[in-house]
């Protein structure tokens, strides 16, 4: 039974039978796939970055453009508190409902978006405010406006930027992580990760054009990309699984975001205590040793 399968089967309940549809979530839940990872993290109906940012950023303050060329929507950045702390926050904002999803190309920024977040982080250096940044991206927007603008660029300047804050950075993965997209505003100390997202160098689609030459073998590809968050863990690549309940429905999702806020007060505690100089060793440590065998 994959995802949609799964979603058909609970809309045929009767809205009372609860203990039917947790029976479904929990057998399916036993028998999760990749496949359905990345199905359950392009899920419609899963929150997106900004629902996300309000719903554990207290008092959210968004600000907008680059200072160079125009206001990127796909990524929405700002400043809030988070327990009592100022703290910065970014994050790749898919849009909800087709007509901001079409203004936010889904989620892929341009070079205008990595420049926003690279000015709201060396603010947050300049004032010594903690940044937090959600990841959800299919990856940056390969359009020819975008390549005309430098996005080549603005991507590795963001991840060289991020690489030398001196304060602390924590990345969460709500969603898909992939490609040089993710990785713009994914150099952190600490990497987390929810239950259902995935992390890859590529969509499963692209992966499988690439190696196969055939985008219909997605599914293959995905038992073989090690992109979901136990195997990222397993791995070293990400530092915390956050778990989540297997939700269908939005307002489930965001009404159990409690496990999500404790790992990122824990994880903030942690770095607090370290100085600027060994924030940046601790985030330089981490990425050196991936892919080292």
């Amino acid at each position: 039974m994959n995802v949609r399968d799964l979603e058909l089967k609970i809309k045929s309940l009767d809205p009372k039978a609860q203990g039917e549809k947790q029976e479904l979530l929990e057998a399916f839940r036993q028998n999760i796939k990749p496949k359905d990872r990345v199905d359950l993290a392009r899920l419609k109906q899963r929150p997106k970055a900004k629902e996300i940012i309000e719903a554990v950023i207290e008092n959210p303050l968004f600000f907008h453009g680059d200072r160079y060329f125009g206001e990127d929507p796909s990524i929405v950045g700002g400043i809030g508190s988070f327990n009592g702390r100022a703290v910065t926050f970014i994050g790749t904002h898919k849009g909800v409902g087709l007509e901001e999803s079409v203004k936010n190309n889904f989620g892929m920024p341009g070079p205008e978006g990595y420049r926003k977040s690279v000015r709201l982080m060396k603010q947050a250096e300049k004032f010594g405010r903690p940044i937090f940044t959600f990841i959800d991206t299919p990856g940056a927007y390969p359009g020819i406006g975008a390549e005309e603008r430098g996005q080549g660029n603005a991507i590795a300047n963001a991840i060289m930027e991020m690489s030398g804050l001196k304060v602390p950075v924590i990345c969460i993965i709500t969603g898909e992580g992939c490609s040089g997209g993710a990785l713009a505003i994914g150099v952190g100390n600490r990497i987390l990760m929810m239950e259902n997202a995935v992390y890859s160098v590529l969509s499963p689609e692209g992966f499988a054009s690439i190696l196969w030459k055939d985008a219909s073998r997605a599914q293959e590809a995905t038992e073989v990309m090690k992109l979901t968050a136990e195997d990222l863990m397993e791995n070293g690549i990400i530092h915390r699984v956050v778990p989540e309940k297997l939700a269908l429905d939005k307002e489930e999702f965001l009404n159990y975001l409690d496990p999500l806020k404790e790992a990122m007060e824990e994880e903030l505690e942690s770095l607090l205590e370290l100085s600027p100089e060994e924030l940046i060793e601790d985030r330089s440590e981490h990425f050196n040793k991936i892919g080292r065998f």
